[in-house]
């Protein structure tokens, strides 16, 4: 799967003028779509240097296919015949509009529009092994306009991967098939990242880049490159105006992630119509300034040499990451819809379906892919089996020459945990002085990195602050790529999205990233993809809850515990002391398949008696008790910070003679998963005196306090003031849980 074009170098550069999709007649935004205007090499490369070096005007810029595309050109060897390609590529679209129109639901346009791109990356550019979807030394391919998904699905199918069959295509949106209205990885091998919200998935791609490129630096070795592959993402409109891919690009940029090639669909419709309406920017320009190299490829309906020399070119770039504008139109094919948002969202319907048919020339049976199409594309079965096989004695080779390294590029390959890893984690007592849940946090942190070979991560600028600097490394950038501490900016949401992706690349990286608990709110969408990815991300999220003070409530969060316990796949965890965040770390490393957010305190804490990593794994567990047969007078229940208030409270009301529990509740999540029997054994249920304390909403408490307890909580929001004024005006103090438990 090389590089090849059948056209000179000049044809290829000469571009063709584009017309309506099989219409014969000019688009409306014919001023938009012409091709790029014939140039001599010379001028081309002239042109290529000016603008390297002096940002050339934009009307001057997007028509030229750059000198390193022409060099990169001269001497390959020949693609497929021309009426091959084409009736391969209407081989995709018709997979995609016979899909649509059997579930009566989906989103034809983007397939039929991008299917020459489609075909040439997955026919001719990028390596793979559609037996071995998972081996590790493949191109990843992200599709970040989700909603177009049957174009990888057709593209897989057709490639011979198993999870796309002529089944799984006519069952498209349906329950239990494998071809899902987006992309999502655990459902369909393949699927590099879950996509569909905007976004999303071209962060994603920037996080799958980076991890290539820090892989690459720790262990490839000046006479063997054993990590060696490319990026790749198609993203549309959509995505572009969606802030998040902003965040993510920059950071690409930044970072000079030279092996992300991303395309976007230019195709001017989004669901409400013309972009226009709402969306005028100059997208090279914005690129450019983030650092990216650009090409516009003015010709993605027809120009397949244009589109070639455009990747050639992007991979000539070794020191950014490259965008290439690909104009195409939307629903190509579709003599009444083409080209506009009626194609974007819904089936075309019978009559249109069968125009297009004719329009493009296209006589067969719904789904049916020709002998000749089916035969050209199953060559990549043995090529990606020798693809592997070639890499596969080259890592052999490697491991022969670089034993240390090879071990632990295995780890990280395989997901393997090193043999007692756990140990590293810091040990506490209740001699231990008192400390933030975020500064014991630092400390498993740095702990980890020591025995965890796929351990990396940062923070949105406030490393000093939420206290996840690991200090025996330095800090990613463009040039030292192999260090772990990632610098993310204010880039919460970004952050998020770029940690799905390391996280999908390789079973046993393992990514963290940080910010005060309440900025959540910036970045839950990336975290709720990175539960229904399940990716298993770790959220280090400090500031907890009130008791940072003075910065007051716009930094206070109140309502976040309980958003983070009604997400499905996810695991939300509160530690009171040394004990507990070591075991909450313990729990997130193990949880390679579900994400784990930590909720850290500013203020300081004790070490408390009964504390133990060993309960943190049950979610739910006694830590003291002065009762005997299970049959406590009072149960009294806290989280985080205000365990401590707590167990002073439980200490003075034995003192009045009553029989006292108190059970730390660090995951509710854990403890849902623990047999009936040992909830009961914490829990029992002809206890109903309950009182649960938590500086967080008391929404939910009701599960564990039941209908004669009280959950001693806040729901409004905070105030400015010192953290102990704060707790007492609010309520949660020993004094108050007395009173509350005396009332019961």
């Amino acid at each position: 799967m090389v590089f090849s074009t059948s056209f000179t170098a000049a044809q290829s550069l000469a571009g063709r003028a584009i017309v309506g999709a099989g219409t014969g007649k000019s688009p409306t935004t014919s001023n938009r779509l012409a091709g790029p205007s014939c140039l001599s090499f010379n001028s081309l490369k002239t042109s290529a240097r000016q603008h390297l070096q002096h940002r050339v005007a934009r009307s001057h810029r997007v028509g030229l296919v750059r000198a390193a595309a022409v060099e990169a050109l001269e001497g390959t060897a020949e693609t497929a015949p021309v009426a091959l390609v084409e009736k391969s590529i209407n081989t995709i679209r018709f997979l995609a509009i016979d899909a649509v129109e059997k579930a009566n639901s989906g989103h034809p346009g983007l397939p039929m529009g991008c299917a020459p791109l489609g075909h040439i990356l997955y026919d001719e550019v990028m390596k793979y092994n559609p037996k071995n979807p998972y081996w590790f030394n493949r191109d990843r391919f992200v599709l970040s306009a989700g909603h177009g998904c049957m174009l990888q699905y057709a593209l897989l199918h057709l490639a011979g991967y198993d999870s796309v069959k002529e089944e799984d295509i006519k069952s498209f949106r349906q329950w239990g098939s494998r071809t899902p209205g987006h992309p999502e990885n655990f459902e369909t091998p393949g699927v590099e990242v879950t996509t569909g919200p905007l976004g999303q998935g071209i962060a994603n791609a920037v996080g799958l880049a980076l991890a290539e490129k820090h892989l690459a630096a720790r262990f490839n070795k000046p006479d063997s490159e054993i990590v060696d592959h490319y990026t790749y993402a198609i993203l549309g409109d959509g995505c572009q105006m969606e802030g998040v891919s902003n965040e993510a690009c920059s950071l690409a940029g930044h970072w000079g992630l030279g092996k992300l090639i991303a395309f976007y669909d230019d195709n001017h419709i989004s669901i409400d119509g013309d972009t226009e309406i709402a969306f005028t920017e100059d997208v090279i320009t914005r690129f450019e300034a983030l650092g990216w190299h650009t090409i516009w490829v003015k010709n993605g309906n027809h120009g397949y040499d244009e589109i070639r020399a455009a990747i050639k070119e992007a991979k000539a770039i070794k020191d950014r990451p490259t965008l290439i504008k690909v104009t195409t139109t939307i629903g190509f094919g579709s003599p009444n819809k083409a080209n506009s948002y009626s194609v974007h969202g819904s089936a075309l319907g019978a009559k249109e379906v069968d125009a297009t048919r004719q329009n493009l020339t296209w006589p067969f049976e719904p789904f049916h892919v020709p002998e000749d199409v089916k035969s050209h594309w199953s060559r990549h079965i043995s090529e990606g089996a020798s693809l592997e096989a070639d890499w596969n004695f080259k890592f052999a080779e490697y491991e022969k020459k670089y034993p240390e390294e090879a071990v632990e590029l295995k780890k990280i390959m395989s997901g393997e945990l090193p043999a007692g890893w756990e140990k590293a984690l810091p040990a506490y007592t209740t001699e231990s002085p008192a400390d933030a849940t975020r500064n014991l946090s630092q400390q498993c942190l740095n702990a980890l990195a020591k025995v965890l070979p796929g351990f990396l991560g940062g923070s949105a600028d406030l490393a000093s602050s939420n206290m996840t600097l690991l200090k025996t490394f330095g800090d990613f950038q463009s040039t030292t790529p192999e260090e772990r501490n990632l610098r993310f900016g204010v880039r919460e949401h970004g952050m998020g999205a770029i940690c799905n992706g390391i996280v999908s690349h390789s079973p046993g990286l393992i990514p963290y990233c940080a910010t005060f608990f309440v900025f959540t709110d910036y970045m839950r969408a990336a975290i709720r993809i990175s539960a229904l990815s399940e990716g298993g991300v770790i959220y280090v999220m400090t500031h907890d809850s009130i008791g940072l003070g003075e910065d007051g409530p716009t930094h206070q969060p109140i309502e976040h515990l309980i958003s983070f316990r009604a997400m499905p796949n996810i695991l939300m965890l509160r530690p009171a002391d040394g004990a507990e965040t070591a075991g909450a770390y313990k729990v997130a490393v193990l949880n390679r398949k579900r994400p784990s957010i930590l909720a850290l305190s500013r203020q300081k804490l004790p070490h408390l008696p009964g504390t133990s990593i060993e309960g943190v794994a049950k979610g739910g567990y006694i830590i003291s008790d002065n009762s005997s047969s299970n049959k406590p007078d009072l149960i009294l229940i806290g989280t985080g910070s205000e365990l401590e208030i707590a167990a002073k409270a439980a200490d003075e009301l034995r003192k009045q003679g009553k029989a006292v529990r108190v059970v730390s509740l660090v995951s509710w999540e854990l403890f849902d998963e623990q047999s009936d029997e040992y909830k009961e054994s914490v829990f029992p249920s002809a206890v109903t005196a309950r009182v649960s304390i938590e500086a967080g909403a008391t929404l939910g408490w009701e599960k564990f306090v039941g209908d004669k307890g009280k959950a001693i909580g806040i729901d409004q929001f905070g105030a400015s003031a010192p953290a102990g004024k704060i707790y007492k005006e609010f309520g949660l103090t020993a004094e108050n849980v007395i009173a509350t438990a005396n009332s019961l």
